[in-house]
């Protein structure tokens, strides 16, 4: 088949070769039990990058350590049912940094969908199989890559349907669409589409099995706290001591107290919630938490604009006052860690305008203080200081 001066290769060691080659790849795309991290190991990767949330990040370590220890043992044939991971918590709190975190760090295909979109198969909008579509792609249409990797369904709460009793009509956005995601989640053979879109009798599918794929959803449950709240004043019977105790506790210590039933009275079907095992709930980030946020993750917002400033030779720094007046600004508007970089914009944004001019007029340091981030003054720029003359 190839021929040359010293050597000729015939058509049985090319298809021979191929297959060797074939089967390593796929031995190195194997997650093994040697060498999976331990649940310390994913909880100190989290560190780098989430802020608070302890108890969030080490059920996270957990669940993920395990999911993946069930699919070593499916190759040897035992079956360990799969458990989900369903994080609520506000907005801006870290539930999708966590799920992405985690995949990065153990190099498997991570795609990111949002729920909003989806409608039951037949109408308009997105099939449910979307979801499994830009996993694959993340995976680079490497099918036994894709179904070990993780799925992370963001805003699944807009899934709930309106009322406790199931409803008449077709909820084609609501119910539909958590009936359409029971089989996928717990594991099943599903066919793809290739390029997406709908489906039609004469398409070619792609099959998914997705026993090996984790599922991971996130959503806000904008008014699950009322919900818990009157469930623990059910509960409350008596001289009304606990009752009065319920009352004094805040939203995030009465979103922890969820259980299935609740999420059940808040619209999602008993089917789903069954297969979601693993709740977890994330809580408000305080000052203290988004100053830290500003400054210590690897990827923090601080780092990003001091390395910007340091590819044009200016050394920028902020002072402790200054930090503490972006995080209340953040604080205040209730948007989380994302309040953080839509202030940091504003204020940097005739900063980063100035900041070549600057370099040419020979600054070489920036320092923003207090009421550059609260009354829009101009940050002090120095230049080196000049050298005295020698006598």
């Amino acid at each position: 088949m190839i021929s040359g001066r010293q050597a000729h290769i015939c058509e049985a060691c090319v298809k021979l070769f191929a297959e060797v080659i074939s089967n390593e790849e796929k031995a190195a795309k194997t997650i093994a039990l040697s060498t999976l991290p331990t649940p310390v190991e994913f909880k100190e990767n989290l560190e780098g990058y989430v802020i608070g949330q302890e108890r969030a990040k080490k059920v996270i370590s957990v669940a993920v350590y395990n999911h993946y220890k069930r699919l070593i043992t499916l190759r040897k044939g035992v079956e360990i049912e799969k458990s989900n991971i369903l994080l609520i918590g506000p907005t801006g709190v870290g539930k999708t940094l966590l799920a992405q975190t985690m995949a990065r760090f153990l190099n498997v295909p991570f795609s990111i969908s949002d729920a909003t979109p989806l409608t039951e198969a037949g109408y308009v909008g997105e099939d449910v199989e979307n979801i499994l579509l830009r996993l694959i792609q993340a995976a680079n249409y490497d099918l036994e890559c894709a179904q070990q990797g993780i799925v992370y369904l963001d805003e699944l709460d807009k899934l709930g349907r309106r009322a406790d009793s199931p409803s008449i009509t077709r909820d084609v956005s609501g119910e539909g669409v958590q009936q359409a995601l029971l089989k996928i989640v717990e594991g099943t053979v599903a066919n793809v589409p290739p390029r997406g879109g709908r489906k039609h009798p004469e398409q070619q599918y792609i099959q998914v099995d997705t026993r090996g794929i984790l599922f991971i959803f996130g959503g806000m449950f904008d008014g699950l706290v009322p919900v818990i709240r009157q469930r623990l004043r059910k509960t409350a019977i008596g001289f009304g001591a606990k009752q009065d105790r319920v009352e004094e506790l805040s939203d995030d210590e009465i979103l922890a107290k969820v259980e299935p039933d609740d999420l059940v009275h808040y619209g999602l079907i008993p089917e789903l919630v069954g297969r979601i095992p693993v709740i977890v709930t994330l809580t408000h980030l305080d000052e203290d938490a988004l100053i830290r946020i500003l400054t210590e993750p690897r990827n923090a917002i601080f780092n990003q604009y001091e390395h910007y400033f340091e590819m044009e030779g200016v050394r920028l720094s902020f002072t402790d006052q200054a930090l503490k007046a972006v995080a209340h600004k953040a604080h205040e508007r209730g948007s989380g860690a994302r309040g953080l970089r839509s202030i940091m914009e504003q204020t940097m944004l005739d900063i980063m305008f100035e900041l070549p001019e600057r370099k040419k007029a020979g600054y070489i340091s920036c320092t923003i203080d207090e009421e550059t981030i609260t009354c829009g003054k101009p940050p002090r720029f120095c230049k080196p200081a000049a050298r005295r003359k020698a006598k």
